[in-house]
């Protein structure tokens, strides 16, 4: 049985071995071209997008619903 707070993205952009500041760039670029109300899952292992990513989202007005951390993997849920 599936959890009822599990978030399903509409996209996923990976970007595992980018440096920083290509998660965070790449992320506006990619919610840009999403319908409002679509959820994006980036996955990030660059520490510094912690910082940059959720900031970024908000001061453009997305939304961000989660942020899941595994060791060096970061899984950000963004809504536009």
């Amino acid at each position: 049985m599936q959890n009822n707070e599990e978030i399903v993205p509409d996209f996923r952009l990976d970007m595992q071995g980018e440096p920083c500041p290509y998660p965070a760039i790449n992320t506006l670029e990619a919610m840009e071209e999403l319908e409002k109300g679509q959820i994006l899952e980036i996955i990030s292992d660059c520490p510094q997008s912690i910082n940059n990513i959720p900031l970024d989202a908000k001061n453009h007005g997305y939304e961000v619903l989660k942020i899941d951390s595994y060791g060096p993997t970061i899984r950000y849920f963004i809504k536009k």
